[in-house]
């Protein structure tokens, strides 16, 4: 595959300027006069400017130079950085074709163990996102970060795509979770649905009362769509559809070091900047350079093996008097951090599961003799 086929360098401009030497810039290659050499490469920057899934068509396409912008500016971190800025995909003569493109770039990238991060472009692009995973022939998790939930019947693909992945054929969405949603912007009978499918899904009370007991779902994920409007205005004024309600800036970063800590996740995706709405000093495209900043952060500093048999683990076996007999619980040495192990049948087509992410508080319930709902919901989507 020629990868650089796909894509169309970084604004000569970004490159061009100079920047000090513990700049983020100075950490990274980048797609300027030469496409970047990827042997030992990390992590993929994929700018994205496709925006024919909005209604509403402003900017939307220069968003990721903007992004650029302020991430360049940043100064470096605490890892090792092994990142290569791609520049912008090349979107394709139809949006159906951007998806296509979406998912051989992705599928292309997480075989030579790279993690890419999009960013820009609006959030429909999440389906080429998922659709990378298609050919891996496992199941796989997905996270979204919304205002709302993107499953109407009408209106712009923006507004459907979550509904596209949950229908698509074949199926190998083992699970699906939904933060932040302002219940105002959602309708009740698509909770209904979500609710049907056992996905989970926390509003932004919830999360905020409850931002530890969320964790585990963000360990769960294998990729992670998130979409600015769930940042209130205030913070992010250059979101497509921005709403005076949501997360701060500062709950946005925490949430992307935390997936930056998933050992499991694979890619993240950050949509919806529309420069034209934005502030002067383009408020919006700094918060999600620091988003993208702090996903890095947490990338590296990712402590688990994930090899539960391994002694970074120690294993606890909880008795009950109720089927099951038994729950077993892991916690690693490393992180603290706590995951329980599932009954699941090997001889499916897929993949399948035998440890999902948990909290103490899990284990503490299991104790007294209560099953917790996590072990509940994973085991029903597993049979």
């Amino acid at each position: 595959m020629n990868i650089q086929s796909y894509f169309e360098p970084v604004a000569e401009y970004l490159w061009q300027k100079k920047y000090p030497e513990n700049s983020f810039f100075k950490q990274i290659h980048f797609f300027g006069e030469e496409f970047p050499d990827l042997k030992g490469v990390q992590i993929a920057l994929v700018g994205l400017r496709e925006n024919r899934g909005l209604a509403r068509i402003e900017s939307a396409d220069r968003g990721s130079s903007e992004i650029r912008e302020k991430l360049y500016d940043l100064k470096k971190g605490f890892g090792s950085y092994r990142v290569a800025d791609l520049g912008d995909l090349i979107s394709g003569e139809k949006l159906s074709d951007t998806y296509q493109r979406m998912q051989e770039v992705g599928d292309y990238l997480m075989k030579q163990q790279i993690l890419p991060i999009y960013f820009g472009g609006s959030h429909d692009l999440d389906y080429g996102q998922y659709l990378s995973y298609q050919k891996m022939k496992k199941l796989v998790s997905l996270l979204t970060v919304d205002a709302k939930l993107d499953m109407e019947e009408e209106g712009p693909l923006a507004d459907q795509h979550t509904q596209e992945i949950i229908l698509h054929q074949p199926n190998f969405l083992f699970s699906s979770a939904h933060l932040a949603y302002q219940s105002f912007l959602v309708d009740p009978s698509l909770i209904n649905v979500v609710e049907k499918l056992y996905f989970e899904h926390v509003r932004l009370g919830e999360l905020r009362s409850e931002f530890k007991e969320v964790e585990p779902l963000i360990r769960n994920a294998d990729l992670l769509s998130f979409d600015l409007c769930a940042i209130q205005s205030a913070d992010a004024p250059g979101a497509v559809n921005a709403e005076p309600f949501g997360l701060t800036a500062e709950e946005a970063c925490q949430i992307c070091w935390f997936a930056g800590t998933n050992e499991k996740l694979s890619s993240i995706g950050i949509y919806g900047y529309e420069p034209y709405f934005d502030d002067a000093a383009n408020k919006t495209a700094k918060v999600v350079s620091v988003m993208i900043w702090y996903f890095l952060e947490g990338f590296y500093s990712r402590k688990d093996s994930l090899s539960f048999k391994s002694s970074d683990y120690t294993k606890y076996t909880v008795s009950l008097d109720t089927k099951p007999n038994t729950l077993v619980f892991y916690k690693s040495k490393r992180s603290g951090k706590w995951w329980m192990e599932i009954p699941h049948n090997e001889t499916e087509k897929f993949d399948r599961v035998s440890t999902v992410p948990c909290s103490y508080a899990d284990y503490q319930m299991a104790q007294k003799g209560e099953i917790p709902e996590r072990w509940i919901n994973a085991q029903i989507k597993l049979l």
